[in-house]
């Protein structure tokens, strides 16, 4: 269907009841069950980098309404006001331990409360910040404007390596404004024209799956590197260690 052809379908008022019920049940069960995550990334965040444990973001929710996204803060206090709005996998304004957090995307579960409170739901369009709104065809805004914006979806999944395809571009901003904007916008719209409980009930279930399987490989490709980083160096002739050419590492297993 090209976009221009969607047309938003109004959800029968049971389901979208159903709907906002069940997000706010799993959230409150998601929020319970990390309450031992939350101590751990506080504990970390405040440790390793001066600043506030949260960080608040304006984004554009449902009919334009403006809320505060919350996340935990990956960057060093103040950042927002030293750079561009986006973010790539090499920004130096990243925390050592924020670059973790941002890998395993733990950064985005305060966004549990947003959903609490109404500003979000479990699925839909990810928010963008207000002047990435004013660049939004107009004939689509209204359509992915229309819903409650979204922890994941579509393009959430599509997208989960975003920071790894701005990383090296001169003007971060104008390439997510100019290629990445738009195919989002698209996506985006689309979902919202066709969505539904079920639709949504496999997003989650996709997320899930990823999220799981991340999380194996990542602790997998972790315990490898730390075991080799333990290895002991072998040792030359003349009973001196050799040298190698692996980078230097700090103690989350990061290369500098």
């Amino acid at each position: 269907m090209p976009p221009q052809e969607l047309r938003l379908s109004a959800l029968p008022p049971k389901e979208t009841a159903i709907r906002r019920v069940l997000d706010t049940i799993i959230a409150l069960l998601l929020l319970t069950l990390a309450s031992a995550v939350f101590l751990v990334v506080a504990v970390l965040v405040k440790l390793t980098s001066p600043g506030p444990l949260f960080y608040r973001q304006k984004r554009v929710g449902r009919d334009g309404k403006v809320f505060d996204i919350w996340k935990f803060r990956t960057m060093r206090h103040g950042a927002d006001r030293m750079g561009p709005s986006v973010t790539s996998s090499d920004d130096a304004r990243i925390t050592n331990v924020g670059r973790r957090l941002r890998d395993w995307k733990i950064d985005e579960l305060p966004q549990l409360w947003n959903v609490v409170l109404g500003d979000m739901s479990l699925v839909g369009p990810r928010p963008q910040v207000p002047r990435f709104v004013d660049c939004f065809d107009p004939s689509l805004r209204s359509i992915v404007l229309h819903v409650r914006p979204g922890i994941t979806g579509p393009t959430a999944l599509e997208f989960r390596h975003e920071e790894t395809m701005l990383a090296d571009k001169e003007d971060r901003e104008t390439f997510y404004i100019d290629h990445i904007l738009p195919v989002k916008l698209e996506m985006d719209a689309r979902y919202v024209a066709t969505r539904s409980l079920k639709s949504d009930m496999r997003i989650l279930s996709q997320t899930a799956w990823m999220f799981s399987l991340g999380t194996v490989k990542r602790a997998v490709s972790l315990k490898g590197r730390r075991r080799h980083h333990n290895k002991p160096l072998p040792l030359s002739e003349a009973g001196l260690p050799e040298t190698t050419d692996c980078p230097a590492e700090d103690a989350l297993g990061v290369a500098r």
